[in-house]
């Protein structure tokens, strides 16, 4: 048997080389996608894991006591670790040395002030060296560590894009400000201190302390072991004679939970491509159903005459199911070879822009599921074709000359269709109409069914699909529109399944399209809508935190209104959990749009404060309503509420509650400054930009915005994602059109006869090549238009489970985006007509017309 189907597939190679193809292609990118996050966890794991090996153990404060300069709120004490701790650490048995750490936010600026390296990663440290003058954490590459207040050393790479040399001027930026420091030297350092595509600046002792924490004061210490001492027995002596305050940790244990943190980002890119892929080959599911469909009905005569010579219907089966088994084998095979060179590519366009190439890792799990995948989908897609082949009886078909007509579309397929699309779209409406968090599962089932209907019925929407296209077609062409119309009906189950590959495709290409879209009108709404500024100043890196500081360096910016949003958590005011946000009562009526429904705004200016309707509904609050005022440090008050305003409770501008900036400086010294609002007499240009810069001090960890620059960052990433999407179903819009082809390809071979006839009676071949052409235009149009359908349907069914938890979230149907999607479906379709037309135009009519 098994010799009978290897030569079946070497004998119909031609036609099975389509099959092979989309297969390998789904292969290659689950197999690519496995072997990147392999490859790329285990590259991040041994960036953040590198140089733990060195530290036996690190004491650092408490969760209690970590994080800020002034600490949590409530916290009593100093911040980090006594530097007074240092000495007497390193005086315990088996300690060889003990070194005070300390980090926080740096940025550096290139040599035209903006900021180099991107993403939260910007950091700043202490040069601490040991007996020998050198830090065992860095390995100098030019110069050495700073050994003065004024200077600075730079990692390598940061270095590199700004085109410092070891004795330039470099500007740096802190939470402090921003200054000049001069270039000391030029360093390669471990994981424990740079991430991948961050950059990294060495202070002194003393600076690092000044800028990041507090004099005398370290984040964690790091103890190495004496030889002979080993780290769980360093632990246990150091662990009784700790500062009260820390706790202690073995490096190797900090290095697996670095490791687990480090793993999570390629972790999710990678499952993202792995159900990418599924799509994908859910899509080739349905080319390799068509293809054993076809080529069983052209092997009718064939098969019977097995059962005929004493082949039992088991071992005919047997023998087609071996082909479908040997087609993904092979194909399976070349596309876990090709999916390491998919991998790599993968790295380069998702990985940090600065790491080195991680080396390739090709595990036997990924051996395994990409084999078994790919070899067991061309089995389940094709036994079906094979099933409904073993009914037809080796009589009936050893006495037709032609394949046995296709079958109609059934009556069972018609009512589980219609069972499921009409399940379907009622428990999506009733999920829509209803609240709670059961409606979001009501939603997603329902558009899950409907989806699923739509596809079963798609064979019995094809005819008045073609009914309603027909009129346009037979205008444009009368003779070849009608064959092009007849042809497609000819066999719905075939064309259903064609089409219905290309709409799978383009149903999630046009719900991502509803979902972006509404989501960068959201988005928009929330971060521009109550924005009346001109400028708005914010961290540059979300590791940054701005304090009033900032704010003050612009009150003397001539012309200029300004106001900082200093946010001040921990409070109840009439025993509800609150945040104030501190402004200045004279500007901030320019700068923010309050639409105030009760009382003034500028109450501010008389020590009360305002609150939006959503936060007083809630509270059962009302205006001139006094408030009892509590903090965690005990601090007591009273507020009166001055005003209430409406406000969009996903609004990113827009306080819940707004108090004059003297009231918050009251309860809170050191509040997060989250943004700084600037408004000028003369409006945006280039000079009021460069006026706010410079009262900044030039520091390149500060970012000024316009509105179009706050709404392109706030936007701008939504689209970006969306491009990656669309990149990546851009592979099951591949396979789509390889079915197209492949169905139009066979079926020319089984109407070799016909179209030979055609020619006989005097259509030439350019109208051969245009009725094929047609045939393809209508199945694209079909997928095209249940897709963007489908489409706009799954993205208004997850928005609606959005909008209970996303006040403001609205659908946005992209007409423009859509159509574009269904002209690139439209215009593959044609494409991929091009070979099959060429052959059918070329059929030679002598031997087509004598064919049995």
């Amino acid at each position: 048997m098994f010799r009978t189907a290897l030569r079946n597939v070497s004998a119909h190679k031609a036609r099975l080389l389509l099959t092979a193809f989309a297969v390998m292609l789904g292969v290659t990118f689950i197999s690519g996608s496995l072997v990147y996050g392999d490859s790329a966890g285990r590259a991040a794991t041994a960036r953040a894991t590198g140089g733990y090996e060195r530290i036996a153990v690190s004491v650092f404060p408490d969760d209690s006591r970590a994080g800020g300069n002034a600490g949590p709120a409530g916290a009593t004490g100093p911040a980090g670790v006594d530097a007074a701790a240092v000495p007497a650490l390193a005086a315990v048995p088996g300690v060889a040395a003990a070194t005070g750490r300390v980090d926080g936010f740096a940025a550096v600026a290139g040599r035209d002030g903006r900021l180099i390296g991107h993403g939260p990663s910007h950091r700043g440290g202490n040069f601490a060296p040991g007996a020998t003058g050198k830090d065992p954490a860095y390995r100098f590459l030019q110069g050495s560590g700073p050994a003065r207040d004024d200077a600075v050393a730079l990692d390598e790479t940061t270095a590199a894009h700004g085109g410092y040399r070891v004795g330039d001027t470099v500007r740096i930026g802190t939470n402090r400000g921003a200054a000049p420091y001069t270039l000391s030297g030029i360093f390669r350092a471990d994981g424990t201190k740079l991430p991948a595509g961050g950059s990294l600046t060495l202070f002194t002792d003393a600076t690092a302390q000044r800028l990041f924490l507090q004099p005398g004061r370290y984040a964690n210490l790091e103890l190495t072991a004496a030889p002979g001492t080993g780290a769980q027995q360093l632990l246990g002596r150091v662990e009784p004679v700790l500062p009260p305050g820390t706790g202690a940790a073995t490096g190797a244990q900090l290095a697996r939970i670095q490791a687990n943190l480090a793993t999570h980002d390629s972790d999710t890119m990678s499952q993202i491509l792995v159900g990418f892929a599924a799509v994908a080959l859910f899509v080739a599911t349905f080319l390799i159903s068509n293809t054993f469909t076809m080529l069983v009905a052209r092997r009718t005569r064939e098969l019977a005459l097995l059962r005929a010579v004493g082949a039992s219907r088991r071992q005919v089966r047997r023998i087609l199911l071996t082909e479908s088994l040997l087609v993904g084998a092979l194909a399976s095979a070349a596309g876990l070879a090709a999916g390491t060179g998919v991998a790599a590519l993968l790295g380069t366009l998702f990985g940090p822009a600065d790491a080195p190439a991680a080396p390739l890792v090709l595990t036997p799990g990924t051996v395994l599921t990409s084999l078994l995948v790919g070899t067991a989908l061309p089995v389940i897609a094709a036994w079906l074709p094979v099933r409904r082949a073993m009914t037809i009886p080796p009589v009936a078909a050893l006495g037709a000359a032609e394949p046995a007509a296709p079958a109609r579309t059934g009556t069972p397929r018609t009512g589980i269709g219609a069972a499921l699309l009409l399940t379907g779209l009622a428990a999506a409406v009733y999920g829509a109409l209803t609240t709670g968090k059961d409606a979001r599962t009501v939603i997603g089932a329902g558009a899950a069914l409907t989806l699923t209907g739509t596809i079963v019925l798609i064979p019995l929407l094809a005819r008045p699909f073609v009914a309603l296209v027909r009129p346009l077609l037979t205008r444009l062409h009368p003779v070849h529109g009608n064959l092009a119309a007849r042809n497609t009906l000819r066999d719905p189950r075939r064309t259903g399944a064609t089409a219905a590959a290309l709409a799978i495709a383009l149903t999630l290409a046009s719900g991502l399209s509803v979902l972006g879209a509404s989501a960068s009108q959201y988005l928009d709404r929330a971060t521009t809508h109550d924005f009346a500024a001109d400028y708005l100043v914010k961290p540059a890196d979300g590791a940054m935190r701005m304090t009033p500081a900032t704010a003050e360096l612009l009150k003397t910016l001539p012309g200029a209104a300004s106001s900082p949003l200093n946010q001040s958590t921990g409070y109840r005011l009439g025993g509800a959990p609150s945040v104030l946000t501190g402004v200045d009562p004279a500007t901030i009526g320019r700068l923010l749009r309050y639409e105030v429904t009760e009382g003034s705004l500028d109450s501010l200016a008389q020590g009360r404060i305002a609150v939006a309707d959503f936060k007083a509904a809630a509270a059962g609050w009302h205006l001139g309503q006094t408030l009892p005022l509590e903090r965690p440090d005990g601090r007591r008050g009273s507020v009166t509420i001055g005003a209430v305003y409406r406000a969009d409770e996903q609004s990113n501008l827009l306080p819940t509650i707004t108090a004059p900036d003297s009231l918050v400086a009251r309860y809170d010294e050191a509040p997060n400054t989250a943004a700084v609002l600037v408004a000028t007499d003369g409006g945006p240009s280039g000079a009021a930009l460069a006026g706010i810069t410079r009262a900044l001090g030039d520091n390149p960890a500060l970012a000024v915005l316009d509105e179009a620059a706050l709404r392109a960052e706030d936007s701008g990433s939504i689209g970006e994602q969306l491009n990656v999407f669309y990149a990546l179903l851009s592979l099951a819009l591949l396979i789509a059109a390889l079915g197209i082809a492949n169905t139009l390809a066979m079926s020319v071979l089984e109407r070799r006869k016909e179209i030979g006839t055609l020619r006989a009676l005097g259509v030439d071949r350019a109208g051969v090549n245009r009725m094929i052409r047609l045939e393809a235009l209508l199945l694209g149009a079909l997928g095209a238009a249940l897709g963007t359908v489908l489409g706009v349907f799954l993205g208004w069914a997850l928005g609606r489970t959005l909008q209970e938890s996303v006040a403001g979230y609205t659908l946005v149907v992209p007409w423009g985006r859509l159509a574009l999607g269904a002209l690139v479906a439209v215009a593959g379709a044609l494409l991929a007509s091009l070979w099959p037309a060429h052959r059918a135009a070329r059929v030679d009519i002598p031997s087509a017309t004598a064919a049995q």
